[in-house]
């Protein structure tokens, strides 16, 4: 598996990021999917990393990102790092691509200063809290765009 930095408005990352909105769709059953409003800039080091794994046909596979924000009145904390668009197409899953990018994203952030790694993820998605639980990450304080909604959880971790 090749793990590369990619701009956020790569064609690659713009067809696996249609993918993930489906998917949210598909589980929650509202809405066009993650409403977050993100831009390609916010993904540039050193204030984030956007990474694409493909396979050995060069098939985007697999995506995640972090990027940078402070305290402000979305409930973010100076120093934090938060996770986006972390995911897995179906022919992909179980081979350990989310937990390979995370570590990355986690060690870029950590590199660029950044003191705590935060994400958003909603109880649809019981993998995705399995999976960042396992990797050490604990519940906290609502933050960002979905903090209102009761089927939002948030996590961090120190970096």
């Amino acid at each position: 598996m090749d793990i590369r930095p990619t701009p956020y408005d790569h064609p690659d990352a713009i067809k696996l990021n249609d993918e993930v909105q489906q998917e949210y769709v598909r589980r929650y059953g509202e809405g066009d999917g993650d409403a977050t409003p993100l831009d390609a800039a916010m993904f540039q080091p050193p204030h984030g990393l956007y990474l694409l794994a493909y396979d050995d046909r060069d098939r985007p596979l697999a995506t995640g990102g972090w990027r940078s924000q402070e305290a402000g009145p979305e409930g973010y904390s100076d120093g934090d790092a938060e996770l986006k668009r972390m995911y897995v197409t179906p022919e992909a899953r179980g081979r350990g691509l989310a937990r390979r990018i995370l570590a990355l994203l986690e060690a870029d952030a950590r590199a660029a200063g950044r003191t705590r790694m935060v994400l958003e993820t909603g109880t649809a998605q019981p993998e995705a809290i399995a999976l960042y639980t396992s990797e050490g990450y604990l519940p906290c304080a609502k933050f960002g765009y979905y903090r209102a909604y009761e089927s939002s959880r948030c996590m961090a971790k120190p970096l």
